[in-house]
C-alpha cells in the first residue's frame, strides 16, 4: 500500500478546515476492516462535505490485517456551540466520511454495501467494475446516487476537546450506532473502570456487528461466536499493544479459523485448469479452463501446479519429445510465460511417463478398484481388431485366456521391492516418478506458511514425498473418486503404501461420508489404526485418525456449482439459439437428456433397458418422448470403451426400430461437449438422468438445476413444460445432495421404468415442491464455499509450529511422520555415562522382552504358539548375560529386569545372575537383589492377592466370547487373565471386546480387580488384573526400599528406565515425573525459571512419596525403543542400540579398576592434582614435553623416575623399580574412585574421552 509522496498527509491534519469556528480539536484514529480488498488495493478515508478535498491513507500489517488504521490520530475540530442553537440543532452536527478503493495508486470504486457482506459469505470479485483511468493525484469522482447509502457520520457531540479517540469501522456498513473507543479518559469522569470495560465490550462486539442495529445485536453475536466450532468469517482483531501480555494470555478466548489474503495456497492437481492454444506462428495463448473444479478465483494468494494437456500428453501419439508428443522443449519457456499470469505452474513429465502413470497405472489399476471393480476374470487390457463380427466370435476365448493368464502369473516379488521385471512394477514405478516430479515443482513454489492442497487419486502418494522434506507444512489430499470397501482395496499390491501415503497429509477430504467410512474402515483393517471423534483448538471435535502421536483428520463435503458461472452461460446468445434448435427439432415431445462416459461403470444400457421396459408397459407413450443420450468417447478404457459402445449402439439400434425416434443417440470427444454446448442440451431438456452403477463427483444434475430454476417463478409455471426434474442412480455422490430428485436402483429395471412414469404423470406441486429442495443445495452450497469449508479444515488442523515436534521414521514409501514432544530426541550415551560415573547410588530398571531381549509379541502366530506352549522363548545371548553381571557387580547399582512375563520364565534365563532383582507380570511379584546366584528365588507379591475367585469367573465369561469371536483366545498366567483378538476380525472383534468389556466390569465389580483394555496397535485384548498393579507402582515400590536393597542410606542420584511399549508406559511415566521433581527442587534454589509443562503423552501421577529417597542432584533418563509416542524422553533405534549403551556403562565400571602395575595418563593426571605428582610427592613434571622425573634426579636423564624409586620409560608403558622388578605404586598415590581421579577434569579434556563411549 505503498503511496507516492503528494498522497500522504502529513503527520496530524485537520480534517474538517472548513469549519472555523472551532470549539476545540479532537484526535480520532480511524480503524475499518475490509476483507474485500484484493492484492494491490488499498483505502482511503474522503471528507463526504468535500470529496475533492485531502484523502487520508490507511494502512496495514500482515498482523493486523484486515484491519486498515490511519498511521496518526487524525485532527477534527469540533463545531462551536452557540448560546441560540437549540439542543436538537446540535444533536445534528455530524462528521460525515466515505472510504475510496484504490487499485494500484488509481481510484477504483467507493466503498459499496456489498463489501461488509455476511460473515458467513465467501465473495467473488469477478463482477467487480473495472479500473478507473486516472492520475494517481487526482481526487475520485463524485458518488452517484447508487453510492450515497455508503457514508458514515460521527455525532459531534462525542466527541470533546484534548481527547483521544478510535472509530472501529467496517467497509460499507453504515447502519447502526457508531463503535467510538474513548482512548484518553478526561480527569472529570469517576468511573474509569467502567468506562474502559464498556467501551472494550462495544468494540468486540463490534468485530461482528453487521446488522443494522450493531449494539443490540453485539451480544448475541459475540455468544454465538464463542458456542460455535468453527465460524466462517472475518478475522478476529489483534490484540491491543498496551495490554498485559500474561493477562491477555490468560483471559484470551481460542479464535476461530478464517482465511484472509495473506494466507497462501498451493493446488496441485493432474492436469491444470487452464487451455492452452498454440498459433500457426509458434504464439501460445491460456484461458481459464471455468468448467473445471479448480478454476475458482479467490482472494486467497494462489499458486496452481499441474501438468498441461496438448497434443500427445499421453505419451501414445508421436514420439520422443516433438511437437506431436506433448509441449517442445524448445517452447517450454513461452508456455511457463504465458501461465505465469494465471499463478500457474506446470510440472514438465516426460509424456511416456505420463502416460504410462495416467493410462497404465490410475486408469487401468485405480480406478477400477476405487470403483468396487476387482474381477479375476476380466482382462486388464486388450485391443480391439475392428471387425465386431469377428471379435464376437474370438472374444469368449481370448478373455478366458487372458483371464487365466493373469490369474497365474506372479509378476510382483514377495518383499519391499514392488515388481520383477512385470508389468505392475513397470507401472508403479511409472506412479512414483510421476509424483516425484510433482514434488521437486511444489518444494520450489512453497512458502513457509502456505497451504498444500492435493486432488485426486494420481497423487495419492505425494504427501509421503513432501513431508520428508517440509514437513511442517499442512497438507491436505481430496479425492474426487469413491472409495472402495476395505475387502475390494486390500487386493491391490501397493494398499499400504498408498494409505500411509494419504495418512502423510494432515487433511484427507471425500464428498460423501460413505466414501470416507470406507477409507476409515481400511486404515482400521490394514494398518490396524484407530478412529474416532478428537478434540481441536476450536472447542469442538473433528473425525480423525489416530496415527503415530498424530490426528489425520477426516473431512466429507460435497462439492458445488458456481450459479453465477452458469447464469452467464446460459444468457449467451449462442447458448440460447442452440437451446431453441434443440426445442424445435424434438417440437412436442418431452426431452429426457443424459451426458455419459462411454464405459461400464455409467449404467448407459441399464438406463435403455428401463426405458424399452416402460414403453413396453405404457405404449401410449410412443412417440411422445425422446432420450437424447450423449456418449462421450473414453479411449482409455480400452476394451470397456468398446464393448460398451457396441452394447449401446446395438440397444438403441432395436429401441428405433421398434419404436423410431425415441433415442437420438450422438457420440462425442470430451472437447466437443464442454460447458457450452452441455448447459444448452440441459436448458432443452425437460429430464435429467443419471444411471451410473458406481460414480464420484458428478454435477450434471447441478448444472441441470441451476439450468431450470426459473421454472420456480411465475414465468416459468405457466410455460406449459413439465421440467426441471432429476433422476439419479443412488449410487452417484450427488444423489446425497439432491433430495428433491427421483432416486432410483440402476439394477432394479423396475424403478427405471416407474421413474419415466413419474416424471411425465407427476403432478404440477408434487414438481414444484421437488425442484424447490434441489435448488436449495445448489443455490446455497457453491464451488468457493465447498473449498473455503474444507481449507478452514485444513488450517484449523493441529499442527504444532515447531519443527521438533515432530519427526520422520521409515525409508521409500514407508517413510511416516511422527508427532511427538518437542525435545524427543536420541538418547545421548555420553550424557548417560558422564552421569553414571559421578553418581553413588544408581538404579537401572529395564523391560525384558523388546528391550533387552527381542520381542516374541510381534507376531501373532508365535505368541499364539508360546502361550500355548509349542515353542520355546527367546533367551538372552551370552554376551548380555555378562553385561548384566557386571553392571550388578556394582554395590552402587541397583539394577531391576521389570517384566510382564511369568516368574518362571524370568527364573530359567536371569536367576543366575547375582544381585540382579527381578520384577514379573507387571511388577505383581518382586524378586529382591541377592548374592547368590542360581536356586530358588524368593518372592513378593506387591498387592495382597488372597482372593482368587475372581479368575474361574472370568475364564467362563471369556470361553463365551471365545466361542463366538474366530482368532481369538485366552491366555492364563499367575496373576492375570488375558482375552486376546488380535488375529480376529479387528473390527468385529473390537465390538466384542467392548461388550467383554462391560461384561466384566458389571460381574466383577465386587472383587479388587482392574479390567484392563489395549487395543489392536497394543495388541488386542481385554485383561483382568489384581488392583493397584503396573510398572509405574513396581518403580515407585523400588524406590521405597532402596534401604532395605542397597543397605545403604544414600539417596538415589541416578536413574535410567527402558521399555518399549504400552506395558512400559507407566514405568516410564513415573520415572520421569520422579527425575522432574528433582529437576524443579534444584531450580527452585538456584531462584531458576520453572520447567514447561509435561507433554499429553505423560499420565500424571503423584509421585511426591518418594522425594524422601531421592537426591536434588538426581539425574534421570527414560528411553524407549523405537522411534514413537511415548511418555519418555528419548529413544533408541533397537535392541542392539540398548546393549551398546549398558556395555558403555561397564566400560565406565571397568575403568575405575586400575590394574596392578599400570598407570594410564588419566590416572596420573590426578596424580598431578591431588598432590602425588610434583612437591610433597617427589615428582615433577619438566618442561614442554611432559617428561616425569625425581626431583633429585638429573634432568637430563633419559628415564623418570617416580618418588618411590620407580622409574617409567618414554612410552608410559610398565613400571619398574630399579632393580627392573614390577612394583606395586603406593596405595595413597592411586584414587578409590572413578569421580575421585576425574572430578578435576576440564571440560575440554573430558569432551576427548567421548568417543569412547
Amino acid at each position: 500500500d505503498a503511496m507516492t509522496s503528494n498522497q500522504i498527509p502529513p503527520a496530524q491534519q485537520v480534517v474538517d478546515e472548513q469549519n472555523e469556528g472551532s470549539a476545540g480539536l479532537a484526535q480520532v484514529t480511524f480503524r475499518v476492516r475490509c476483507e474485500t480488498l484484493g492484492h494491490g488495493e488499498s483505502v482511503f478515508l474522503v471528507q463526504a462535505d468535500n470529496l475533492h478535498g485531502s484523502r487520508i491513507p490507511l494502512f496495514t500489517t500482515a498482523k493486523s490485517y484486515p484491519w486498515y488504521t490511519t498511521r496518526t490520530p487524525l485532527s477534527i475540530s469540533l463545531p462551536a456551540a452557540s448560546k441560540s442553537d437549540s439542543v436538537a440543532a446540535r444533536k445534528a452536527v455530524f462528521y460525515r466520511y466515505r472510504y475510496a478503493v484504490y487499485r494500484a495508486g488509481v481510484f477504483h470504486r467507493w466503498e459499496q454495501p456489498s463489501d461488509g457482506g455476511d460473515v458467513e459469505e465467501f465473495r467473488h470479485h469477478e463482477g467487480e467494475d473495472a479500473d478507473v483511468p486516472m492520475e494517481s493525484a487526482s481526487p475520485p469522482p463524485t458518488p452517484s446516487a447508487d453510492d450515497t447509502e455508503c457514508v458514515h457520520q460521527i455525532p459531534m457531540r462525542l466527541l470533546h476537546n484534548g481527547e483521544l479517540y478510535t472509530v472501529n469501522d467496517v467497509l460499507g456498513v453504515t447502519a447502526g450506532p457508531p463503535d467510538i473507543d474513548h482512548i484518553k479518559v478526561r480527569k472529570t469522569f469517576s468511573s474509569v473502570g467502567s468506562l474502559a470495560r464498556r467501551n472494550s465490550a462495544q468494540s468486540a462486539a463490534s468485530l461482528y456487528g453487521l446488522n443494522s442495529n450493531r449494539t443490540s445485536s453485539s451480544a448475541k453475536l459475540d455468544s454465538s461466536d464463542r458456542s460455535k466450532k468453527k465460524k466462517v468469517g472475518f478475522a478476529p482483531q489483534p490484540a491491543p499493544t498496551h495490554q498485559d501480555v500474561a493477562a491477555t494470555e490468560a483471559t484470551q478466548v481460542k479464535q476461530a479459523v478464517h482465511l484472509t489474503s495473506s494466507d497462501g495456497l498451493i493446488v496441485v492437481s493432474a492436469f491444470l485448469p487452464v487451455h492452452l492454444t498454440r498459433s500457426d506462428g509458434g504464439e501460445w495463448s491460456a484461458d481459464w479452463d471455468y468448467e473445471a473444479l479448480l478454476s475458482m478465483q479467490t482472494h486467497l494468494r494462489v499458486t496452481r501446479i499441474g501438468t498441461v494437456k496438448w497434443r500427445g500428453w499421453h505419451g501414445n501419439v508421436g514420439g520422443g519429445e516433438s511437437s506431436e508428443s506433448g509441449v517442445p522443449l524448445d517452447e517450454r519457456h513461452k508456455v511457463e510465460a504465458v501461465l505465469r499470469p494465471f499463478n500457474c505452474v506446470p510440472v514438465w513429465v516426460p509424456t511416456s511417463l505420463f502416460g504410462e502413470m495416467y493410462n497404465g497405472f490410475c486408469k487401468g489399476v485405480l480406478w477400477p478398484i476405487l470403483h468396487n471393480v476387482a474381477s479375476v476374470y476380466s482382462s486388464p487390457s486388450g485391443l480391439s481388431s475392428g471387425n465386431a463380427e469377428a471379435d464376437r466370435h474370438i472374444e469368449p476365448y481370448e478373455e478366458f485366456d487372458a483371464a487365466y493368464a493373469e490369474y497365474i502369473m506372479d509378476d510382483i516379488a514377495q518383499g519391499p521391492v514392488h515388481g520383477d521385471g512385470g508389468r505392475e512394477g513397470e507401472l508403479w514405478a511409472a506412479y512414483t516418478a510421476v509424483n516425484r516430479y510433482f514434488t521437486d515443482v511444489i518444494i520450489q513454489c512453497f512458502n513457509e506458511g502456505d497451504l498444500i492442497w492435493i486432488h485426486g487419486f494420481h497423487l495419492m502418494i505425494l504427501p509421503s514425498f513432501l513431508t520428508r522434506r517440509i514437513a511442517m507444512a499442512k497438507i491436505g489430499i481430496f479425492l474426487h473418486t469413491p472409495f472402495p470397501s476395505s475387502e475390494i482395496f486390500r487386493t491391490l499390491w501397493c494398499r499400504e503404501d498408498l494409505l500411509r501415503g494419504m495418512l502423510n497429509a494432515d487433511q484427507v477430504g471425500f464428498h460423501l461420508f460413505e466414501y470416507a467410512r470406507h477409507f476409515l474402515t481400511c486404515c482400521r483393517r490394514l494398518l490396524g489404526l484407530n478412529y474416532g471423534m478428537f478434540p481441536d483448538s476450536s472447542g469442538g471435535h473433528n473425525l480423525a485418525i489416530d496415527t503415530n502421536g498424530r490426528h489425520v483428520s477426516v473431512t466429507s463435503i460435497h462439492a458445488g456449482v458456481e450459479p453465477p458461472v452458469l447464469h452467464q452461460v446460459l444468457n449467451h446468445s449462442s447458448t440460447l439459439n442452440k437451446v431453441n434448435s434443440i426445442r424445435n427439432q424434438f417440437h412436442g415431445k418431452v426431452i429426457f437428456a443424459a451426458i455419459d462416459r462411454m464405459e461400464s461403470l455409467k449404467g448407459i444400457p441399464l438406463k435403455l433397458i428401463g426405458l424399452e421396459r416402460f414403453l413396453q408397459r405404457c405404449p401410449e407413450w410412443a412417440g411422445k418422448i425422446v432420450l437424447v443420450q450423449v456418449g462421450i468417447s473414453a479411449f482409455e478404457r480400452g476394451d470397456d470403451y468398446t464393448k460398451t459402445r457396441n452394447e449401446v449402439m446395438s440397444m438403441v439400434t432395436n429401441i428405433n426400430n421398434r419404436w423410431p425416434g425415441t433415442v437420438q443417440f450422438q457420440e462425442c470427444a470430451e472437447s466437443e461437449m464442454r460447458l457450452q454446448q452441455r448447459m444448452a442440451l440441459l436448458r432443452a431438456a425437460d429430464v435429467v438422468m443419471v444411471t451410473t452403477i458406481r460414480d464420484g463427483l458428478n454435477l450434471i444434475p447441478l448444472e441441470f438445476t441451476i439450468a431450470h430454476l426459473d421454472a420456480l417463478s411465475e414465468k416459468g409455471r405457466n410455460d406449459g413444460r413439465k421440467r426441471g426434474l432429476c433422476i439419479l442412480s443412488e449410487f452417484s455422490s450427488c444423489t446425497r445432495v439432491m433430495r428433491g430428485a427421483l432416486h432410483v436402483n440402476p439394477w432394479k429395471i423396475s424403478e427405471i421404468a416407474t421413474a419415466f412414469f413419474q416424471a411425465l404423470t407427476m403432478s404440477e406441486d408434487e414438481r414444484m415442491r421437488r425442484i424447490n429442495i434441489a435448488s436449495e443445495f445448489v443455490t446455497r452450497v457453491t464451488t468457493q464455499r465447498w473449498a473455503l469449508a474444507v481449507m478452514l479444515d485444513l488450517k484449523g488442523v493441529q499442527k504444532n509450529e515447531d519443527a521438533g515436534r515432530y519427526a520422520g521414521a521409515g525409508l521409500g514409501l514407508g517413510f511416516r511422520l511422527l508427532g511427538m514432544d518437542s525435545k524427543f530426541n536420541s538418547l545421548d550415551a555420553n550424557s548417560v555415562a558422564r552421569a553414571y560415573r559421578s553418581s553413588k547410588s544408581r538404579l537401572i530398571l529395564l523391560d525384558y522382552g523388546g528391550t533387552i531381549l527381542a520381542n516374541d509379541n510381534l507376531d501373532g502366530l508365535l505368541r499364539f504358539q508360546f502361550v500355548k506352549k509349542s515353542r520355546a522363548l527367546s533367551a538372552p545371548t551370552e554376551s548380555l548375560i555378562s553385561t548384566l553381571k557386571e553392571l550388578c557387580a556394582d554395590k552402587r547399582n541397583i539394577v531391576f529386569v521389570v517384566s510382564g512375563k511369568e516368574r518362571h520364565s524370568l527364573t530359567k534365563t536371569l536367576c543366575h545372575i547375582p544381585n540382579l532383582g527381578l520384577a514379573a507380570e507387571h511388577g505383581m511379584f518382586v524378586s529382591w537383589p541377592t548374592p547368590k546366584a542360581g536356586g530358588k528365588r524368593r518372592w513378593e507379591t506387591l498387592v495382597p492377592d488372597q482372593d482368587r475367585s475372581w479368575r474361574s469367573i472370568a475364564i467362563t465369561i471369556m470361553e463365551v466370547y471365545t466361542s463366538r469371536t474366530h482368532g481369538s483366545y485366552i491366555e492364563e498366567t499367575e496373576m492375570k487373565v488375558l482375552w486376546q483378538y488380535r488375529d480376529a476380525d479387528p473390527e468385529f472383534g473390537y465390538l466384542q471386546s467392548r461388550e467383554l468389556e462391560d461384561h466384566l466390569a458389571n460381574v466383577l465389580r465386587g472383587f479388587s480387580v482392574d479390567i484392563l483394555h489395549g487395543g489392536v496397535e497394543e495388541g488386542g485384548y481385554v485383561e483382568v488384573r489384581p488392583k493397584g498393579v503396573n510398572k509405574g507402582v513396581v518403580s515407585m515400590h523400588i524406590i521405597k526400599n532402596l534401604e532395605k536393597i542397597s543397605g545403604s542410606k544414600g539417596k538415589l542420584d541416578f536413574a535410567l528406565a527402558i521399555g518399549d511399549d504400552h506395558c512400559d508406559e507407566p514405568m516410564l511415566s513415573v520415572m520421569r515425573q520422579i527425575g522432574r521433581r528433582a529437576t524443579e527442587a534444584r531450580i527452585a534454589k538456584k531462584g531458576g525459571q520453572p520447567l514447561a509443562p509435561l507433554p499429553a503423552t505423560i499420565a500424571l501421577v503423584d509421585v511426591s512419596s518418594c522425594d524422601e529417597f531421592i537426591s536434588s542432584h538426581m539425574q534421570t533418563f527414560t528411553c524407549t525403543v523405537g522411534k514413537k509416542p511415548s511418555a519418555a524422553a528419548n529413544y533408541v533405534n533397537d535392541v542392539e542400540d540398548v546393549h551398546e549403551m549398558l556395555e558403555s556403562l561397564v566400560k565406565v565400571t571397568t575403568r575405575e579398576t586400575v590394574h596392578s602395575g599400570f598407570y594410564s595418563v588419566v590416572d596420573l593426571k590426578s596424580m598431578e592434582n591431588s598432590g602425588g605428582l610434583g612437591a610433597g610427592g617427589g615428582l615433577n613434571v619438566i618442561g614442554g614435553g611432559g617428561f616425569l622425573t625425581d626431583t633429585n634426579a638429573d634432568p637430563a636423564a633419559s628415564t623418570h623416575s617416580f618418588g618411590g624409586g620407580f622409574s617409567r620409560s618414554l612410552s608410559l608403558g610398565q613400571l619398574h623399580s630399579a632393580h627392573g622388578e614390577p612394583v606395586k605404586p603406593k596405595e595413597p598415590a592411586v584414587s578409590k574412585n572413578l569421580n575421585d581421579f576425574l572430578g578435576t577434569i576440564d571440560q575440554a579434556e573430558e569432551e576427548d574421552d567421548d568417543i569412547f563411549f
